[in-house]
């Protein structure tokens, strides 16, 4: 009979969080590299040698892989015969305590992003506490923890449904990707839950993200069952779709596919989708009673030594002088170099902003001519000027797009993937422009931060709108004056080269 020790169980929580902080899964590095060396398309290619570069930096830096440092996801299967020595806690406590512990060690200080009352005053609860925990009770003396990280904007893009039992799965989840745009960070993986009931196949769909990526064994064996040959046939068929890395076009957009089911009313067929991103974060551990876990570094060599180099004719800018009549000249797909000063500012600091404007009140900070950064960085440890700091899904901004362009004189916009319908419209009206900057590379993006000031709201914590001083911090115009977004023309092109090289395939 295992003793379990209530500060081993903390201490291995606390440890595990800040493991997978800076340390990727060995599989995903691997399956990251893979898709690396086979993609065609540059622009995919260059975002994946930025997420590789990225990894191997932070594993070495011991720096969060990004800036996002996620909603704590615990799965705790807990033996029947396991004894507690003393403990004085909740289990929920107990790893409520290590969460606490990891994101306020001061060596490695994790972004805060949780939010106690989340439809009133949405107020940060500084610790990143309560984690999301499931339980399970199981034969056995031992305590068997999955622990995760889950950022906000591949967790918004979760998808679910309710079919009719003869409805077709694969069918769903290929019209239902492409509306997840590329907030969600690809290349990453699909968790897929089926069955059960609604709150079931969510459970499953998250769990079965915990899963190593082994799907090119499954290719090679071939599937022996019906799931496994969905994994294949959907893995097969998104990829098919040519979203690409960060969905600027390309051959890989998804790693892996994993599906978890479950028996199901006769009437029902729930189907839960939920997307991993390029900051997949997840270890696990056993206590049985010997003491804390340990978990072992991944050996370097596991990491590939990627070189980046944006060339001779990239376009360096300088945001301390540049003119709207220097960004009439740039073009969607395009790659950029930026040096000077930039605002920041994400969703708290918009609407704050809104809300003065639609008083009459004047802002705290002059946009007229400047570029602002949907970004909420980690905070600086040692003699950095800012932690990690990629940038945030930039769709959620698009409601205040018009009326930021139309009151402020803002001339551009950096974040992550794609602009909606409204925002692009408004760009082109304003012959603004919006940049793209790689998520899941925010430890390389801060080393192109060389100061950093807040200007205003700095009671708002990581959503204050700073000043950066940058040097040669690398972008994509994603969509330009004209309003043609990379978005859009990349899966374009890449959905039919890829589709013209299958049917040579067939011709042949």
């Amino acid at each position: 009979m295992a003793v379990i020790k209530q500060d081993d169980l903390i201490q291995s929580v606390a440890d595990a969080l800040q493991y997978i902080s800076y340390y990727h899964p060995v599989d995903f590095i691997q399956a990251v590299h893979e898709a690396y060396q086979r993609e065609e398309s540059q622009a995919a290619r260059d975002a994946m040698a930025q997420i590789l570069i990225n990894s191997r930096m932070c594993a070495t830096g011991h720096r969060p892989i990004c800036q996002d440092t996620g909603i704590v996801t615990v799965f705790a299967r807990v033996g029947m015969d396991v004894r507690w020595d003393g403990a004085t806690m909740s289990l929920d406590d107990m790893i409520n305590e290590g969460v606490r512990r990891a994101y306020n060690l001061p060596e490695n200080v994790l972004r805060a992003s949780i939010l106690a009352d989340p439809a009133g005053k949405r107020a940060n609860t500084k610790d990143n506490t309560p984690a999301v925990i499931h339980y399970q009770i199981v034969p056995g003396d031992k305590v068997e923890i999955d622990v995760a990280a889950k950022g906000g904007g591949s967790e918004n893009k979760s998808k679910m449904v309710m079919l009719n039992p003869s409805d077709s799965i694969v069918d769903w989840v290929l019209k239902t990707v492409p509306t997840m745009g590329a907030g969600w960070c690809p290349p990453g993986m699909l968790g897929i839950g089926i069955g059960g009931t609604a709150e079931k196949a969510a459970v499953l769909a998250k769990e079965s993200l915990m899963d190593s990526i082994d799907i090119h064994e499954l290719r090679a064996r071939g599937p022996q069952n019906r799931v496994e040959e969905l994994r294949l046939e959907i893995m097969d068929k998104v990829n098919a779709l040519g979203i690409g890395a960060q969905g600027l076009g390309g051959l890989t957009t998804v790693l892996d596919v994993k599906i978890k089911d479950y028996p199901t009313h006769a009437a029902s067929l729930p189907v839960c989708m939920i997307p991993n991103c390029a900051a997949t974060r997840h270890a696990h551990f056993v206590l049985d009673g010997s003491g804390p876990a340990q978990l072992e570094a991944p050996p370097m060599d596991a990491y590939p030594e990627i070189t980046w180099e944006v060339g001779s004719s990239v376009r360096r800018v300088n945001l301390d002088t540049v003119t709207p009549e220097e960004v009439l000249s740039w073009k969607s797909g395009e790659t950029v170099l930026l040096s000077g000063k930039m605002l920041t500012g994400r969703d708290a600091a918009h609407k704050r902003m809104v809300d003065m404007l639609n008083k009459g009140e004047q802002l705290p900070v002059d946009l007229k001519g400047r570029f602002i950064y949907y970004v909420g960085p980690v905070d600086p440890v040692r003699d950095e000027v800012v932690g990690p700091a990629g940038p945030t899904t930039a769709t959620r901004m698009d409601k205040f797009t018009r009326q930021i362009l139309d009151q402020t004189g803002l001339l551009g916009m950096i974040g992550k993937s794609e602009r909606g319908p409204i925002a692009i419209e408004a760009i082109k009206d304003h012959k603004a422009v919006y940049l793209m900057a790689v998520g899941g590379a925010a430890y390389l993006v801060a080393q192109a931060i060389k100061k950093a000031d807040v200007l205003a709201f700095p009671e708002l914590g990581m959503e204050a709108i700073y000043e950066f001083e940058v040097k040669d911090m690398p972008v994509t115009v994603a969509v330009d004056t004209t309003g043609e977004s990379a978005h859009i023309t990349g899966p374009q092109i890449w959905q039919k080269k890829i589709a013209d090289k299958s049917l040579a395939v067939e011709v042949e």
